[in-house]
C-alpha cells in the first residue's frame, strides 16, 4: 500500500491553550493557527501534531492509557533535567527508572526515553 504517515492529531479542550505547552515545554515550533485558534500545527524535526478541540481520555498513570507519545533522546538525564526547568513534572516510570512519563496538562502521556539504553 503506498501510504506514510502524514500528522498525528491530538485532542484537548482548549489547542490555544494547549500549544503554550508544547511549545514552551516540549520545544515544538508553532506552525499555522487556523479556525479562531481552535486548529494548532506543531512541529519538532519531521514531525507534526495537530491540536484540535475534543476531549483526551483521561487516565491516572501511564500504564492505564489508551495511547501515548514515545520521545527519544541522546541524554536522558541532560534532556529530564531541561524539561524540569521549563515547570515540566515527571509522574513517574514505565517500569524502569530510564523510561520517565509524565502527562501533558491536558491528561495525554508521554514517555522520555533514550532508545540506546534500552
Amino acid at each position: 500500500m503506498g501510504t506514510t504517515v502524514g500528522h498525528l492529531e491530538v485532542f484537548v479542550p482548549d489547542p490555544s491553550r494547549a500549544k503554550d505547552f508544547y511549545k514552551n515545554v516540549l520545544g515544538f515550533e508553532i506552525g499555522d493557527v487556523q479556525h479562531e485558534g481552535k486548529v494548532v500545527w506543531l512541529t519538532k524535526e519531521d514531525f507534526t501534531i495537530l491540536l484540535r478541540p475534543g476531549t483526551p481520555r483521561a487516565a491516572a498513570s501511564y500504564q492505564d492509557t489508551a495511547i501515548a507519545f514515545v520521545l527519544y533522546c541522546e541524554d536522558l538525564d541532560k534532556e529530564a533535567a531541561e524539561l524540569k526547568g521549563r515547570g515540566l513534572v515527571f509522574k513517574g516510570t514505565d517500569g524502569s527508572d530510564r523510561c520517565l512519563t509524565f502527562s501533558d496538562p491536558d491528561g495525554n502521556w508521554f514517555q522520555l526515553v533514550n532508545p540506546e539504553e534500552q
